[in-house]
């Protein structure tokens, strides 16, 4: 018998769509063909994990329909096979699989589609935090505002298309109006995307408040998000911007960056 980690190596590979000879030698027939044993566990795998990439991109699987959708899942599965049990959390790079899918690169606004579907499911599962009080600012010496840091909603994805893909995205709800057109050409959009109360949302930023989240998002502090924010647009309004994110309860924590030597 050879080794467990060779059989599991093998199983996995005949699984995915490898050789089935080397798996089946460890499996007793007991009335049922070793690989016909394997050809029903491999269709089940691939049965249930299509499903979830499914239930996780609806939207993407109306705009190429089924059939489509489920060969594409198919060979995303083989190249990408789940990493964890958890079938919610499975699908991450199917937004970056589907911009190097030959079959559909043509759909160029495709890829952000699933960006803003993997998003919404991401924001569905995410962690709840209490919102930070506001107060605690007022706290902090006023040679700290600068470096001050915001550590956001887990549920929060900020996202950029130069697609307009919240309109594709809504274009093809169950509830949409059948014949609307989305005009792919007409520009894009910068994106908030978290959960409110039980819903996962998103709604469309300006860009200057978009980079500020961003940069905010990324660790960096509040004088370097507020630079970012200003390159985009001078007439940025810091004050509102800081007052709209603690109205929205997004900030859950909040730390002071450390200052260089000649910054103290």
């Amino acid at each position: 018998m050879p080794p467990l980690r060779e059989v599991q190596a093998a199983f996995r590979e005949a699984l995915l769509g490898g050789p089935a000879e080397p798996a089946a030698a460890g499996i007793l027939g007991d009335g049922l063909a070793p690989e016909a044993r394997l050809d029903i566990y491999r269709h089940h795998v691939f049965t249930t994990l299509t499903a979830a990439l499914q239930a996780t991109y609806p939207v993407i699987c109306r705009l190429v329909y089924e059939q489509f959708f489920r060969y594409a899942a198919d060979q995303y599965i083989r190249a990408h096979p789940p990493a964890g049990p958890c079938l919610f959390e499975y699908g991450s790079s199917f937004p970056a699989f589907l911009a190097t899918f030959d079959p559909c690169r043509h759909l160029r606004y495709l890829p952000d589609v699933a960006r803003l579907e993997w998003a919404l499911n991401s924001a569905t599962h995410a962690k709840e935090s209490a919102p930070l009080d506001p107060m605690v600012l007022s706290q902090l010496p006023e040679d700290d505002l600068p470096g001050l840091t915001l550590r956001l909603d887990p549920s929060l994805s900020l996202l950029h298309s130069p697609w307009p893909i919240d309109q594709i995205w809504e274009a093809n709800q169950a509830t949409a109006d059948s014949k609307s057109v989305v005009d792919v050409a007409s520009g894009g959009v910068h994106l908030e995307v978290r959960r409110i109360g039980d819903d996962a949302v998103f709604r469309p930023l300006d860009p200057a408040p978009y980079f500020f989240r961003c940069a905010l998002s990324r660790g960096g502090c509040l004088a370097d998000a507020a630079g970012v924010a200003f390159e985009t647009d001078d007439a940025f309004d810091l004050s509102q911007a800081l007052r709209d994110l603690f109205a929205e309860h997004l900030p859950v924590d909040h730390g002071v960056a450390a200052r260089g030597p000649e910054e103290g």
